[in-house]
Order: C-alpha cells, then sequence, then structure tokens
C-alpha cells in the first residue's frame, strides 16, 4: 500500500524560508509525477507546484519565483523550498504523487498525503 507523508511544516516569520518534505513509501511505486496542493480556511485547494521524474517543473500563479519543488528519484521524496513566504501562503500543504502529470496537475492524482499546517506570521 502507497503512503505519502509529509513533514517540515510549522511557524515561519513572512519573509523567512521554510521546506517541506514528502516520502513516498509502500511497494515499488515510483510515481512519474509528484506535487504539492494548498487548501487555506473556506478556499479551494489549489496547485503550488508540479514535477516530473525528469525534473519538469509546473508553478501556481501565486508562488512563482519564491517556492521552488524539486525530487530525489533515489529517495521516492519531493520537497518545496518556500522562500520570502507571505501571510497568505499559510494553509494546509498536501503532497500528492501519481504516474500522470496531467492527474497532479488538475488535482485528481491517485494518492495524497494528510497535509502539513504551514502558518507565516507577519
Amino acid at each position: 500500500q502507497v503512503h505519502l507523508v509529509e513533514s517540515g511544516g510549522g511557524l515561519v516569520q513572512a519573509g523567512g524560508s521554510l521546506r517541506l518534505s514528502c516520502i513516498v513509501s509502500g511497494g515499488s511505486f515510483r510515481p512519474h509525477a509528484m506535487g504539492w496542493y494548498r487548501q487555506a480556511p473556506g478556499e479551494r485547494r489549489e496547485l503550488v507546484a508540479a514535477i516530473t521524474s525528469i525534473g519538469i517543473t509546473n508553478y501556481g500563479d501565486s508562488v512563482k519565483g519564491r517556492f521552488t519543488i524539486s525530487r530525489d528519484n533515489a529517495e521516492n521524496t519531493v520537497y518545496l523550498q518556500m522562500n520570502s513566504p507571505k501571510p497568505e501562503d499559510t494553509a494546509v500543504y498536501f503532497c500528492t504523487a501519481d504516474p500522470s502529470l496531467v492527474a497532479v496537475k488538475r488535482g485528481t492524482s491517485e494518492y495524497w498525503g494528510q497535509g502539513t499546517q504551514v502558518t507565516v506570521a507577519s
């Protein structure tokens, strides 16, 4: 059974930095596409960033130039480096994985983590 476990969330000051990690475990699943979504209270879940196994990336408009997604295929882990976060980045961040990049970008991935809270203080 495939599990995605996020870590690294917490409280960060605006303008600081934070790195989220997500490891995929269980079986021999090596997802082609991985990504991060976030959901703030009362808001829809939105794509933060996605990455393929060969390093092709996509970013949500609100985080371009500030956040960087990367992955370690050998460790089956995806990271989200959050630089210069803003209070509006406060949300629960979810890791996701799927064989299809289209599914990750659409939010219809097969596998999701439980989420990690990120709070950005002003």
